[in-house]
């Protein structure tokens, strides 16, 4: 058996080729999470692109290589890391259309079968380079079982949840990995978290052990640490050791550890309210006038946009977290600026600030605020702060 290049109890990092590295390992794993080379780089070479000779190159681990090469190289690590998969285990390999053909033929050499293909749907992608092809803004991810196998875990139930309260799709939207999750540093194949977390709670459960046969900046096992899984992977680069270890530290720190797992499992695509406290007069005004305010600057005259600003479609009104209604922005993540004077106009007596961020909403229909929000957090109570809708309502 080898020594870990790294290990925590629950975070364990191998240096070296994972095809040599892989047979010495002898922990049995309940989940594999594989994102190989895809093929893509060019060396010295270079690719017409209307006209433009463009060099792609990521690296010697990602150079072009003929078909026959690629099988080779996949049946060996699939081969490898599969010695380690559990009986009942799951296997999830990334892909696009240069490498997930010749990965979903050696998955079937070796006795596995296909449950799914995800695919990986992004919103913000770079525009292609070429004006021959549809823009790229999609990668698979074949998830495989051995074909023997029956009971393999799959929490339906947990990803509904996630997912709205529907059964969860084979499409998912998520953008790529931002720039919190880059904050020790970056790798250029980087995985966002939100990707790693459904899958890793869509095939394990706390306490599993998951394998990364090529950890890169260890996206996995930070996914799996988050979520109390264990984690296995093996990396060459020193640089990209170093860096996993330096995300990994980050979840010591218990602020870091919070943020990081509270935006990670948040959708992208959940619908945001902003929640806001005004006494009972003018909480009155504000839904005969339909318009909401907060008041923006400081000292310095800042205004500071909270993370899911653009996902906002509601205000939800409030006085000391009592009384509360729900109301439905005039515009999808849009505010205006206005001046105390501009306010006064409409009949309100601002006092605190010479300028407002003001939200325009529809005060026709009112919405039923189905759950408990817990809205009051003492002095929290009183600032606009945005939050799920899926916190205020049922749907």
């Amino acid at each position: 058996m080898i020594e870990p290049y790294y290990n925590t109890v629950d975070f364990t990092l191998y240096k070296g080729d994972s095809l040599g590295m892989l047979e010495h390992i002898e922990t049995k794993v309940n989940m594999i999470f594989a994102d190989p080379p895809y093929f893509l780089s060019t060396g010295n070479g270079k690719v017409n692109i209307n006209g433009e000779y463009i060099r792609f190159d990521k690296g010697l681990w990602d150079r072009v290589r003929s078909k026959e090469e690629k099988d080779r190289f996949n049946i060996k690590w699939i081969s490898s890391a599969c010695n380690l998969l559990k009986e009942n285990g799951t296997i999830w390999i990334c892909g696009t259309y240069h490498n997930i053909f010749s990965v979903e033929k050696c998955l079937e050499e070796l006795g596995f079968r296909i449950i799914n293909i995800i695919v990986w749907q992004k919103p913000d992608p770079p525009t292609t380079l070429t004006d021959k092809r549809f823009n790229f803004c999609a990668e698979y991810i074949i998830w495989a079982v051995r074909k023997t196998c029956k009971d393999y875990t799959f929490n339906k139930e947990v990803l509904a949840k996630v997912n709205g309260g529907t059964p969860m799709p084979d499409v998912w939207k998520i953008a790529a990995a931002g720039t919190w999750e880059k904050a020790c540093g970056k790798h250029p194949t980087q995985k966002p978290l939100r990707l790693l977390y459904r899958a890793i709670l869509a095939s394990t459960n706390e306490g599993d052990t998951i394998l990364d046969p090529f950890a890169g900046s260890s996206t996995t096992g930070i996914a799996a640490n988050l979520l109390g899984r264990k984690f296995i992977g093996c990396e060459m680069s020193d640089d990209y050791l170093a860096l996993s270890i330096n995300r990994r530290k980050q979840l010591d720190n218990p602020i870091s550890y919070s943020n990081m797992k509270r935006r990670m499992e948040e959708d992208p695509e959940d619908v945001t309210v902003l929640v806001n406290h005004a006494r009972l007069d003018l909480k009155a005004q504000m839904i005969r006038t339909g318009i909401c305010y907060t008041r923006i600057g400081d000292s310095k005259g800042s205004i500071l946009v909270t993370y899911g600003y653009e996902r906002m479609q509601y205000v939800l009104l409030h006085t000391n977290g009592a009384d509360a209604h729900l109301f439905r922005l005039r515009s999808k993540g849009c505010f205006q600026i206005w001046t105390k004077e501009t306010l006064i106009k409409y009949g309100f007596n601002p006092q605190s600030s010479p300028y407002y961020a003001i939200f325009l909403f529809d005060n026709s229909v009112e919405y039923p605020v189905s759950k408990n929000p817990n809205l009051n957090h003492i002095i929290n109570s009183y600032r606009a702060r945005i939050r799920p809708l899926i916190d205020i309502c049922d749907n």
